[in-house]
């Protein structure tokens, strides 16, 4: 029986978002400067002022409320009117130094012994709804979003939107787990106050749906686009007006949207959050490499939708423990557990190692902090750091190498595929 699956996103202006871009780039502005800064930032943001807080051991001294406002900019909040903008918001800073007591089961004289910074367990997921092996429903949440900044920030139609935006997507799927169709679309968009609500209302909705959704569905590719027939059901803006949105509205917290930065529901979540963690938090660290793991094992049709537990104890590097679910839909002759040996003799999953794999010891999370930090597309550019203190400085890095599909061939020699 065909059921339908449901997931959402967030755009770059929600609260919890401002939040986690703000804690992502002091933690690239540490980086840059030092790349063994152990770091874990939170950052709360509400009307007219921010906080940020957190444990940093690092040789290098940053700017916090210049990154902070250069962040708030970049999102777009620039206006008074909005209650909440980078030139004129408060900054509280309440940095202080690791704790000894976690910092001594990390750093070890060898490297490659490094331990865990924590506890807990993380899952990497991956299927064939689409090209990057993303669930379809937050896949196309993401699109949205993206696309509904680029027409705020292109200024040409659609002048009255503000930064902050939601969207949620159903779509019906097969008994077999197969994207049948689109089924249900939400945008929720703050906007200016610029007419009586009902024609206000009205003009949003059609323009998302004339101007935005056509926009959309032309970066799908041909088979994901006769996904939306004529009889979508659109919901926009629901409530009614949403003029007031953004920090002001609603108190914005780093780490708030972890289902919105992996799978949208789908597979599982450890439960721990990314952004403004330094990679020896295997909270961050050991999930892209689940995910690494799981995009590439199904890249080789060893499934065609995989999870992957990666379980740690603090302090100690070597995993406790490895477990793949392929929801009977592997590609292969052989059980889920004997997948599971298979994956630990192709993947180092200590700490130090997976760092090195996937070189997370760069400034490369920023970019991770809005839009999902799954199913992105594996990138090297140029980034710029500038500080007070220690001047400029120009690195050339890898964007999401835990989105590579660099493990292929060797999955499909040790398979035997």
């Amino acid at each position: 029986m065909n059921y339908l699956f449901t997931s959402e996103s967030v755009s770059e202006g929600h609260p919890d978002k401002v939040s986690d871009q703000i804690s992502d780039a002091l933690l690239d502005q540490f980086l840059a400067f030092d790349a063994n800064s152990k770091v874990a930032i939170e950052t709360l943001v509400t009307t007219g002022q921010l906080i940020v807080a957190g444990e940093v051991k690092s040789k290098t001294y940053v700017d916090v409320p210049e990154v902070a406002r250069e962040v708030i900019n970049r999102i777009g909040y620039t206006k008074t009117e909005y209650r909440f903008d980078g030139d004129s918001c408060g900054v509280m800073v309440a940095i202080h130094e690791q704790s000894p007591d976690i910092n001594r089961g990390v750093d070890k004289t060898d490297k490659n012994e490094q331990g865990a910074g924590d506890q807990g367990m993380m899952f990497g997921y991956a299927c064939k709804d689409t090209d990057n092996y993303m669930p379809l429903p937050l896949e196309l949440s993401h699109i949205i979003l993206q696309e509904l900044a680029s027409i705020r920030r292109e200024a040409k139609v659609m002048r009255y939107l503000r930064p902050d935006s939601k969207s949620q997507v159903t779509v019906e799927y097969s008994e077999n787990n197969i994207p049948l169709k689109v089924h249900t679309i939400i945008v929720s968009t703050q906007h200016d106050d610029f007419d009586a609500d009902e024609p206000m209302l009205a003009k949003i909705k059609e323009d998302v749906i004339n101007i935005l959704i056509p926009r959309v569905i032309a970066k799908l590719p041909e088979r994901l686009q006769k996904l939306f027939g004529n009889d979508v059901i659109y919901h926009i803006n629901p409530t009614g007006k949403f003029v007031i949105g953004g920090p002001h509205g609603d108190t914005g917290l780093t780490g708030r949207k972890i289902i919105v930065d992996t799978y949208g529901g789908r597979g599982a979540h450890g439960g721990g959050a990314f952004s403004g963690k330094d990679p020896s938090k295997v909270d961050r660290s050991a999930a892209y490499a689940a995910r690494h793991i799981a995009k590439n094992l199904v890249a080789a049709s060893v499934a065609d939708e995989i999870l992957v537990q990666i379980a740690y104890a603090i302090g100690v590097a070597e995993p406790v423990g490895v477990y793949v679910n392929t929801y009977g839909r592997k590609n292969v002759a052989i059980s889920d557990s004997e997948i599971t040996e298979k994956i630990k003799l192709i993947f180092d999953l200590r700490p130090a190692a997976i760092e090195q794999r996937l070189k997370l010891r760069n400034p490369i999370f920023s970019e991770t902090a809005a839009y999902g930090h799954m199913g992105r597309t594996p990138v090297t550019v140029k980034k710029k750091f500038n500080s007070p203190y220690f001047g400029s400085i120009e690195t050339e890095v890898e964007l999401f190498t835990w989105e590579k599909l660099d493990y292929v061939e060797t999955i499909k020699e040790t398979f035997g595929i």
